[in-house]
């Protein structure tokens, strides 16, 4: 998004894959800046031997070690430009209306295999209310949608707050809107009831209207994190967010929100069908959501190795690098609704000198233990309300 006080023109954040953050998204981050906060650096460092004398990382033995891995496995990743190009799929409404999206997720442990999407079991528990859509396989292998529509033409704003902590924003629109039905869940009824994350990017428009094969998109027809849109050759490539789950650096998609205010700050769309999942209850038994941690105030400066959280964010420093609770090959409680715990360090921590960049779970939830950080203002510690879609993409450690 723009952070810089003022409402920008939509169209012309084409071209901006390297525009990548978690919670603030499109903040104008460089190359370097994207390369340094998701990917580790080589083993060469420090050593007398170049890094041709290292063999493969372990992870291509054995994924669940230490070493790369792409997860969603579906698309292409280009970790310089921080994108991923997906296959682009069309459907319709029920109705008539076109419906353009990708699929990211399923409890379909067989498709998830076939297809190289991630396998997220827990998103059984989701199917309540609104959250989880109808869908229905047609003879030529699209979907029709029983409803749930989202209209694009909004222009997001986002105005930061004044000062050294610009967070909350003083004004916060998103960019798409999904109508009350909508949400990114969809139960496929005619085939076993399995359930998809099957994000809209573009909705009631031809194949023609929305063709940037070369990037340049029309913001006002394609989801916000589209960076090139190609129905002619089926894919979309769409802008990665950078973050860390237990210490590893990860790479994944925002796609989607429950509440405007993270929606216009992530360049995602606002989904009412996602406020009928409950938050708060984590891994516990028949819980649709894992945790995501995010900060308001942690260190700030460009060139502060310990920068992190909403306020640097704003500022146009980077990513908020945000913390992922369980992610594949590190834990079994993935989902791609992650319930959004937003603290703050207090006072007396910065006092101290104890504010600094935290990159895993049990670490965080140790500092809120011990009261060095709270819930914002001082509330309680725990969830906001808020859920994100945010498909995991790639493990880089």
């Amino acid at each position: 998004m723009s952070v810089r006080g003022m409402s920008h023109r939509r169209r012309r954040l084409g071209m901006v894959a390297l525009v990548v953050v978690a919670i603030v998204a499109l903040l104008g981050v460089s190359v370097t800046a994207f390369a340094t906060d998701s990917q580790p650096p080589p083993p060469s460092v420090g050593a007398n031997v170049p890094l041709t004398y290292f063999g493969p990382p372990p992870s291509t033995s054995d994924k669940e070690l230490v070493g790369p891995v792409q997860l969603l496995r579906s698309g292409t990743v280009d970790q310089a430009a921080g994108t991923i190009t997906l296959p682009l799929y069309q459907g319709r409404l029920k109705g008539g209306k076109t419906v353009w999206y990708i699929l990211t997720d399923t409890t379909d442990k067989g498709q998830a295999d076939a297809l190289g999407l991630n396998y997220a079991p827990k998103l059984v528990y989701a199917n309540v209310g609104a959250a989880v859509r109808s869908a229905s396989v047609q003879k030529d292998t699209t979907l029709v949608f029983e409803r749930g529509a989202v209209d694009f033409k909004q222009e997001r704003k986002v105005v930061p707050g004044a000062g050294d902590s610009p967070f909350p924003p003083l004004i916060a629109n998103p960019g798409s809107v999904g109508d009350k039905d909508y949400s990114p869940l969809v139960r496929i009824d005619n085939a076993g009831g399995q359930i998809y994350n099957a994000p809209i990017v573009a909705f009631d428009v031809d194949a023609a209207a929305i063709s940037f094969c070369d990037g340049n998109p029309d913001y006002s027809l394609v989801h916000d994190k589209v960076v090139k849109i190609c129905p002619e050759k089926g894919t979309v490539t769409l802008a990665l967010i950078s973050g860390f789950s237990f210490a590893k650096p990860v790479l994944y998609l925002s796609t989607e929100a429950n509440d405007p205010l993270p929606a216009a700050m992530e360049g995602a769309t606002y989904a009412p069908g996602l406020k009928d999942i409950t938050v708060g209850h984590d891994d516990s038994a028949f819980s649709a959501v894992e945790r995501l941690f995010a900060f308001v105030n942690g260190p700030t400066g460009t060139e502060n190795p310990q920068r992190q959280g909403f306020n640097s964010a704003l500022l146009g420093e980077g990513s908020p690098l945000n913390v992922l609770g369980g992610i594949p090959t590190v834990a079994n409680d993935y989902s791609p609704l992650w319930d959004l715990n937003v603290s703050q360090w207090t006072q007396t921590a910065i006092d101290n000198g104890y504010r600094s960049r935290l990159i895993e779970e049990f670490q965080i939830l140790g500092f809120a233990q011990q009261g060095w950080i709270t819930g914002p203002g001082g509330a309680p510690f725990g969830s906001s309300g808020f859920i994100v879609n945010c498909p995991i993409v790639m493990r880089n450690l």
